[in-house]
């Protein structure tokens, strides 16, 4: 499971990190405040990343008491803390996110403190990918999205969709609870896998995850969601102060049913809805490129987007088939998708997205491309 990315390129991590903090430090001193009043007004580092007196995870013990367990927090914590311009966008994406999660929690009957795992995950971003292959909020892999009923293909990828891949998160970790009977556990397997941890559990004769030698990054995980439980839930201690204005809105939308009998340009569905193409990407981040391809899908619209939109996207998907025959072009011997590009000055791009082709394969005489320009129709060996 991916780290959150850092804003500062790994050389120069320690020469301005040490910068920062100096600057950091001398604006929290006594001096700078009294002569700038309305200055940043930072907690001294020390006691921001010193372990509180008591924690609890889904009211579970956090054991902060050992020297080990001591320098594991405060590692986190300083690290956490470093990247404030991260730790903002946190606090502002969680007015925005957390809401879904918390209620689909609270409906299953789980732990209010399992939304922290999202965030240390993804930071709460819908397209947040790692070098293994994870996605989404909640950072599944493929195989682990499939088992647990997300469409993750070349038409989807439900681990972006904040509902399914919550939905999925949700079956996952009542399952690692079952098998652990821990969330402390539970969260560990999360990041490396329900195999792995028993193996450990059996080889080292103990299921304390404290005492547990683990992987390294499954050492550090916990605590990373400590840290984002302990900011999240209290941002002005840690020299956060935003004000409403300042966060971003819940996802407000509508919600539709799309039954398509071949593939729809997005484009169509956003005219439909009376927003653009961006809108209805941003609100179902899970489609993949310009189409929906034939089926039932449910689909996030615009507020207000929902009134009259079947009638519209009918009418519009109608007049798009009946203009199609009229953008058609048959393929000849010798031709390629660059020569027939160049030849009506489109975009090789638009070419391979307008008729839902792959880059590299081959076309072949006799085939139907739609050539979707209105300057391709006045060609005089054109679309035929």
């Amino acid at each position: 499971m991916p780290h959150v990315n850092q804003i500062i390129p790994g050389r120069s991590i320690a020469k301005w990190g040490a910068f920062f903090w100096l600057l950091l430090a001398i604006s929290a001193s006594p001096a700078m405040a009294e002569n700038h009043p309305a200055g940043p007004q930072f907690p001294p580092l020390f006691e921001s990343a010193r372990p509180p007196a008591s924690l609890s995870y889904c009211d579970e013990p956090v054991a902060l008491g050992t020297d080990d367990t001591r320098e594991r927090f405060e590692k986190e914590m300083l690290l956490t803390l470093w990247d404030r311009p991260q730790v903002a966008l946190w606090i502002k994406r969680s007015t925005r996110y957390l809401p879904v999660i918390e209620s689909m929690l609270e409906a299953a009957g789980l732990p209010d403190d399992l939304k922290y795992v999202a965030v240390a995950e993804s930071a709460l971003r819908p397209h947040a990918g790692s070098r293994k292959g994870a996605i989404g909020f909640w950072q599944f892999m493929a195989a682990t999205g499939r088992k647990y009923g997300l469409q993750i293909d070349s038409e989807k990828d439900e681990r972006r969709n904040i509902f399914r891949s919550t939905e999925a998160a949700i079956a996952y970790l009542k399952d690692l609870y079952g098998l652990f009977g821990s969330w402390t556990l539970a969260t560990a397997a999360y990041n490396m896998g329900e195999h792995g941890l028993e193996t450990e559990i059996l080889a080292q004769k103990t299921n304390d995850y404290y005492r547990l030698y683990l992987p390294l990054e499954t050492q550090r995980y916990l605590f990373r969601i400590y840290c984002a439980k302990l900011i999240l839930s209290n941002p002005q201690a840690y020299g956060f102060k935003f004000g409403p204005a300042d966060l971003y809105p819940p996802i407000e939308y509508d919600r539709a049913s799309v039954e398509c009998f071949q593939p729809t340009p997005l484009q169509l569905v956003a005219e439909a809805a009376g927003t653009h193409f961006k809108k209805i990407k941003d609100l179902n981040p899970e489609l993949r490129g310009h189409y929906l391809a034939a089926g039932l899908h449910t689909l996030l619209l615009p507020p207000g987007g929902s009134r009259g939109f079947d009638t519209r996207l009918k009418r519009l998907s109608e007049e798009w088939m009946a203009n199609r025959e009229d953008r058609i072009y048959v393929v000849r011997d010798g031709d390629s998708l660059t020569s027939i590009a160049s030849r009506f000055g489109v975009p090789l791009k638009a070419l391979i997205i307008w008729n839902r082709l792959e880059k590299n394969k081959y076309i072949h005489p006799g085939q139907r491309l739609v050539i979707d320009a209105p300057a391709a129709e006045s060609q005089g060996d054109g679309p035929q």
